[in-house]
């Protein structure tokens, strides 16, 4: 065999394997509407852009840097955390890395050892739990319920734990529920995991993406003793647009960020240095823009959400932060005769032209996830076809 266990064992991402698809068939030249990324439909704010073309014309862009980040890039990032954390760090304490994901990546190869377990409740992001397979540890999932809005338990997450626990993975707001974990969850989580001496890994990457009046509570603000247990994952991507910058940070206990660093130091070398000169403006410059895209995100929510309820079969709860929907399709599929969301899924792209993501890749059988970071038009027309779908 030519291949390693390793990759044999990874799943695809099904989040870019349902884009893939739909880019496939949208060259064929069907009109597709494509509801499968998780990235915001906006441009870069216009300042972050220039202060990266002027990174660019004065030469600081063109070389090397240290492989945990520019000095200036991890005070913007301390700054920030001090602002939206309740509390600063220290550069020792900050990674910059090549997007939040090759930065989960870097702490799951510095902690995982083959045989640690990491808890992750699902519904959750599709690459947990391959990350923690190619490093050879031991993703431990457990279903949470929609009764609870999909947010894990005390109660559940000892039910998981072993002598060979090692991290608890949460994400607030969720990724793909859009579900938020409130003070007291969070409070009764953060000391199940100090008393355990668990590593609460709390990946915050949608944390300024709340509606509604709903509010985030970063867990590693919650306490000193949860906080020195806590690896706070986090990024530029999501909140100011820049996906394609492929800037995410660690902020956390100095000797998991400095293994972290080696790990970039021997894969990446650094962040690509243009886009740490924009993440520094994205952090410290004019932040009015990111209001603006905030309060689109909430339009299109609060406008799309009654409309696909109305859709036959499809019942979804409310998200309070992030961009996503996920609807349970059991009674949809039943409706249509399927019993396998994948096939579900397939069917409405092959017949309604709507690009969707079946919720088996994030561990909801039963579930399917549309992004609602596009446009009012797209999305509007979009549950139109799903509508007609149904009723076909």
């Amino acid at each position: 065999m030519k291949l390693s266990h390793r990759v044999m064992e990874m799943e695809e991402s099904v989040t870019l394997a349902a884009n893939a698809r739909a880019k496939a068939l949208a060259a064929e030249g069907r009109d597709i509407l494509s509801l499968t990324l998780g990235q915001p439909d906006f441009a870069t704010p216009k300042n972050i852009q220039e202060a990266a073309v002027a990174s660019i014309e004065d030469g600081r862009a063109s070389f090397y840097t240290v492989a945990s980040g520019l000095p200036e890039l991890k005070d913007a990032i301390s700054d920030y955390m001090k602002q939206f954390y309740g509390y600063a760090v220290n550069r020792n304490e900050v990674v910059v890395g090549t997007g939040a994901k090759f930065i989960l990546y870097a702490f799951f190869t510095s902690v995982i050892n083959p045989g640690d377990e990491v808890i992750i409740p699902t519904p959750c992001w599709v690459s947990y739990v391959d990350q923690v397979k190619m490093v050879e540890g031991t993703p431990v999932t457990f279903q949470t319920t929609e009764e609870n809005h999909f947010k894990a338990t005390v109660e559940q997450l000892e039910a998981a734990r072993t002598d060979k626990t090692k991290v608890v993975l949460l994400n607030s707001p969720s990724n793909p529920t859009g579900m938020i974990y409130n003070k007291e969850e969070l409070e009764a989580i953060g000391n199940w995991a100090v008393e355990h001496d668990i590593l609460i890994l709390a990946d915050d990457i949608y944390g300024r993406l709340v509606y509604n009046g709903n509010t985030f509570t970063p867990i590693s603000s919650l306490s000193e003793a949860i906080r020195k247990q806590t690896i706070v994952i986090n990024g530029v991507s999501k909140t100011y647009a820049m996906t394609g910058w492929r800037v995410g940070f660690a902020v956390g206990d100095p000797e998991i960020i400095g293994a972290m660093a080696k790990v970039i130091s021997q894969t990446t070398s650094n962040l690509t240095t243009v886009s740490q000169y924009a993440a520094i403006e994205a952090l410290t410059g004019d932040q009015s823009s990111i209001e603006i895209m905030r309060q689109a995100f909430e339009e299109r929510l609060n406008t799309i959400y009654p409309l696909l309820n109305e859709v036959p079969g499809f019942e979804a709860i409310k998200p309070q932060g992030a961009f996503y929907l996920f609807p349970n399709v059991k009674k949809a599929m039943e409706m249509k005769g399927y019993s396998d969301v994948t096939e579900f899924t397939t069917a409405i792209l092959e017949e309604a032209e709507v690009a969707l993501v079946t919720g088996a890749g994030f561990g909801a059988p039963e579930n399917v996830r549309l992004s609602y970071a596009t446009d009012l038009d797209t999305l509007k027309e979009a549950v139109r076809c799903l509508k007609a779908f149904m009723e076909k």
